[in-house]
């Protein structure tokens, strides 16, 4: 009789150990993450208003002697099903903020040529030729979808890979001095003094940041006015502010890109509510390995050598980026800003859905023991926690996690 290989033995060994059962369920908890964090500690809940200790928690008392909880990474490239759960809480966050009755747009801010990079144009069924020009860096083909060439620099040598990196860098400063002319402009579009515009009306807005595959970032936006005026004049002033906008530095002034797209967002139209949440939850999870570089920090540029995949274009954005000294951007091209921000008042806070969401999964827990509900009002969690380790610590533990998740 064969004897079984060493791999099934160790999941045997693993299914039969005494913590198997606990440590599946926790596996389940953690909704699939694929590199979960692996805790040790203690917490105690209780109620602010009354004192009343609502329940305590030691991993002590845990035959793994741990806790998993999930990584949260937002990336898809990092851990799928954890990048679900947060372009699901995305869906939810601009979703609730499109008040109908209030004119909303669904607007995209571009970056500025740095240089011709390779693209594809379609003008109905053809495709344009790629830079078709008599003078400067021309290519004259028609790149296929799948053509690697698209997004990279057609002359290396005169793209302005500085500018890039630092347009990338400085994008996040761009937008919130974009949001203060908005509001200058408006003001003087409704004709108040900008002391008073809060008295008639007020802007709020939701984005997210999105690589395009020449590795520089734009921004998708929903931006709400809510007061007694239309469409039109929102419009006006979100043109009128994107092309004052300016981000001084020592060497240039950066600013944004000329293609400014605003599409009204209306019930029965082409951009309906649903429609622009969803497009916003999708590109909420992807990060700069979109444009063809890593997706993690990088120690050493000396590692640029070991790393496959990673685009002539993006090789060298991340070699600036080490020479203008944003090491701990380099990964990112340059850009170090959020992924996604709102208004205060745009809509709910990811905190506020995700404590909602923890709330219920204790209200489960006590249920099971058969304990009563949580008292309404909010909750104050004390605890100490000390990370133990990441991922799964065996590949026994992958392979049956791999296999509890497709269940």
């Amino acid at each position: 009789m064969n004897e079984l290989p060493q791999w099934m033995k160790h999941l045997g060994e693993r299914a039969s150990a005494p913590d198997f059962e606990r440590w599946r369920q926790m596996v389940t908890n953690v909704g699939g993450c694929t590199h979960p964090i692996r805790l040790a500690g203690e917490s105690t809940t209780v109620d602010p208003a009354t004192g009343e200790v609502l329940g305590t928690y030691n991993t002590r008392d845990e035959p793994t002697g741990y806790i998993l909880t999930a990584c949260g990474n937002r990336r898809a490239s990092r851990c799928e099903p954890c990048s679900r759960v947060y372009a699901d809480d995305i869906f939810h966050l601009i979703h609730s903020g499109l008040v109908s009755e209030c004119p909303r747009v669904f607007t995209t801010f571009t970056a500025p040529s740095f240089g011709p990079v390779h693209t594809r144009v379609l003008v109905g069924d053809r495709v344009r030729p790629c830079h078709p020009r008599d003078t400067g860096p021309s290519c004259r083909l028609r790149h296929s979808s799948d053509d690697p060439r698209l997004g990279q620099a057609i002359d290396s040598d005169s793209y302005d890979y500085t500018g890039a990196v630092l347009w990338n860098h400085h994008a996040g400063k761009l937008w919130h001095t974009f949001t203060v002319y908005l509001r200058r402009h408006l003001a003087e579009l409704v004709g108040v003094p900008r002391s008073r515009l809060g008295d008639v009306l007020r802007v709020e807005y939701a984005k997210v940041a999105e690589y395009q595959a020449r590795g520089l970032v734009h921004f998708h936006a929903v931006i709400r006015l809510d007061g007694p005026f239309g469409v039109d004049v929102l419009t006006e002033a979100i043109t009128s502010a994107t092309l004052a906008t300016r981000v001084s530095l020592p060497d240039r002034s950066l600013r944004w890109g000329a293609q400014l797209d605003i599409r009204p967002i209306e019930t029965g139209g082409h951009w309906t509510d649903q429609r622009v949440a969803r497009y916003i939850a999708k590109y909420a999870t992807k990060g700069a390995e979109a444009a063809g570089t890593v997706n993690r920090p990088l120690r050493n540029i000396r590692h640029l050598e070991r790393i496959r995949g990673l685009t002539p274009h993006a090789r060298r954005m991340i070699e600036h980026c080490w020479q203008l000294g944003l090491r701990d951007w380099a990964h990112m091209l340059g850009y170090g800003g959020h992924f996604s921000t709102k208004s205060r008042r745009y809509s709910a806070t990811l905190g506020a859905m995700r404590a909602a969401r923890a709330r219920h999964r204790l209200d489960e827990a006590r249920a099971h023991e058969g304990l009563p509900p949580l008292p309404p009002g909010p909750l104050a969690r004390v605890g100490s926690w000390q990370v133990i380790g990441t991922g799964y610590r065996t590949l026994a533990e992958e392979t049956w996690a791999e296999t509890i998740r497709s269940a």
